[in-house]
């Protein structure tokens, strides 16, 4: 297969600049994904995961776990155990659901508050280092096109795992 796709792009322009766009995207979120982590874990003590999970519900208290996978496409059971862990630390409670009982609404603590308070100043550093390497024109492009494709992606249901 890789190597029908090698022999596509080899051969068709096109096919070669969506494998180069692809790669360079894939290749520039790992790296960006890995610094983020390493300074969250350096500063924080909490991986870039943990972090995510935390802004997001700072932003959207009583969120239920599969709120969560759905918006990070990621599994549920993955998620819930990521929630574990944050609950454990002290960082988010669940609260039982009103509306239904299969389920909790998550919030942050105060000790989680502030963590991702205090976290969100780190974050800053890939935003530093992303207007280092681009102009700001570039920046908005690169930007409205990432958000146009991640919507469409979101609209058409590709990419969400199973189960």
């Amino acid at each position: 297969m890789e190597d029908n796709l090698h022999a596509t792009a080899c051969n068709d322009p096109a096919a070669a600049a969506n494998v180069t766009f692809f790669s360079d995207l894939v290749r520039c979120e790992t790296r960006l994904y890995n610094m983020l982590n390493d300074l969250q874990r350096s500063r924080h003590g909490i991986a870039a995961s943990q972090f995510e999970f935390l802004r997001h519900l700072r932003g959207h208290p009583g969120a239920r776990v599969a709120d969560l996978a759905e918006f990070f496409a990621i599994g549920v059971g993955a998620t819930s155990k990521g929630i574990d862990r944050l609950e454990g630390r002290g960082w988010v409670r669940r609260i039982p659901n009103p509306a239904d009982r299969r389920s909790s609404l998550l919030e942050l603590t105060d000790a989680g508050r502030a963590l991702v308070d205090d976290a969100e100043t780190t974050f800053a550093a890939i935003t530093e280092l992303i207007q280092a390497v681009l102009e700001p024109a570039q920046f908005d492009a690169a930007a409205d096109a990432l958000r146009t494709l991640r919507t469409a992606l979101e609209r058409d249901k590709i990419g969400n795992p199973v189960g």
